[in-house]
């Protein structure tokens, strides 16, 4: 195909898939307030839980307290520098150090399994549901990722319940669809259409034929890494799945990341793209080393969890505007919870602006030339590639 017919090509996709839709709250409820409000004269009393540190989940957390913030909620204040993916340095800024008359962050109220699974995370969801229905003092709880909200959308328990940073909560059994929760105290927010989009845009980038997906073969971790998606897009545009199969929910991080590493040795011999997919061992100490990988064999790379992996050297993804829209989304739905919404009946479904992220760096060393309808459509551009933690 000529340069100029490819290019029209492109044009069209990023035309229908990145401009085609926009950003709103996707016809959240209007008829609760997301002002703030007091409980009966007293604090609202938030808990949080997650299935271990993920460097999403710390974005996440963060964006939804800055949300909270521009609300009224909370005064503003700036976090501490936190290094790495803990979220429990922030969880004790929360409780300690930020002012507000409508919120309590409880101090011993943050929970993690640390991936876990079969030790710490049986012992704490069942503790905090234990809690949860015994010592009644949580009014709303913060479930971070697919194992924590698998763990408490249930009816073991009663109390409102938030689920942010699931990749596919669907697909996870946390949710009956993407417009009914299931539970009167459930709500996970989902964008139902992302990965698709994600899918649809790289291969329009880059035309690949051989499509390399290292991941978890658990269901947990087939979630994360939207392969149900994956394969419909790839049976409908006709290229093929190159899987490699890596640990991921496990307490030992380094041989997580290391399990990615190899699967990226093995699939930069096979394929001609890499879907860089959400999980334990993608993260900012194994990075680096996925990005040398595949840069020194020309592969060009899409991240699914979003424009910083992007910074730290994959070739695109789709920009997050720092999290910010969803911080703002996630931020409302407490706030109109706290205002007498039951969580299932606030609109579940969000979709984010339609940007792109690139790095240019990446574009250079893997002899990419991106388009121009492409460039114009990136909201973030990077000219270099970053280190984790530097």
């Amino acid at each position: 195909m000529s340069f100029l017919k490819r290019l029209s090509k492109v044009s069209l996709v990023l035309v229908l898939v990145l401009c085609g839709g926009s950003w709103a709250f996707a016809g959240q409820s209007l008829d609760f307030s997301d002002s703030p409000a007091l409980n009966k004269g007293e604090k609202w009393r938030l808990a949080y839980y997650e299935g271990g540190p993920y460097f999403e989940y710390q974005k996440v957390l963060l964006a939804t307290v800055r949300g909270l913030m521009k609300l009224g909620w909370m005064e503003t204040a700036e976090p501490p520098e936190v290094s790495g993916e803990e979220t429990k340095i922030l969880w004790d800024w929360l409780s300690n150090d930020v002012k507000s008359d409508y919120l309590e962050f409880v101090q011993d109220g943050h929970y993690s399994s640390n991936w876990d699974e079969d030790g710490q995370r049986l012992e704490i969801s069942k503790h905090l549901i234990g809690r949860l229905n015994s010592a009644r003092d949580i009014d709303l709880v913060i479930a971070m990722g697919t194992w924590a909200g698998e763990d408490l959308a249930n009816e073991e328990h009663d109390v409102p319940t938030v689920v942010f940073a699931a990749s596919d909560p669907v697909a996870a059994g946390i949710i009956d669809s993407v417009d009914d929760s299931g539970a009167a105290h459930i709500h996970a927010a989902v964008d139902p259409s992302a990965y698709e989009r994600q899918i649809r845009i790289f291969h329009e980038m880059t035309a690949f034929s051989k499509l390399g997906v290292a991941f978890e073969n658990t269901v947990a971790g087939r979630s994360y890494a939207a392969i149900d998606v994956v394969e419909k897009v790839g049976q409908e545009l006709g290229f093929e799945i190159v899987p490699c199969h890596t640990q991921s929910d496990i307490p030992n991080l380094d041989a997580a990341g290391q399990s990615v590493i190899e699967c990226f040795e093995r699939l930069v011999e096979n394929v001609d793209a890499i879907y860089v997919t959400m999980q334990g061992g993608v993260r900012s100490e194994s990075i680096p080393t996925l990005v040398e990988t595949t840069n020194e064999n020309r592969i060009p790379t899409f991240s699914q969890a979003g424009s910083e992996e992007v910074a730290y050297g994959f070739l695109a993804s789709i920009s997050q505007g720092n999290f910010e829209f969803v911080g703002k989304f996630n931020a409302r739905t407490i706030a109109q919870i706290f205002n007498g919404a039951e969580p299932n009946q606030l609109v579940q479904r969000f979709e984010p602006p339609p940007k792109i992220a690139i790095n240019l760096k990446t574009a250079e060393l893997i002899h990419f030339d991106p388009p121009i309808i492409l460039l114009g459509a990136a909201d973030e551009i990077y000219n270099d590639i970053k280190v984790p933690g530097q």
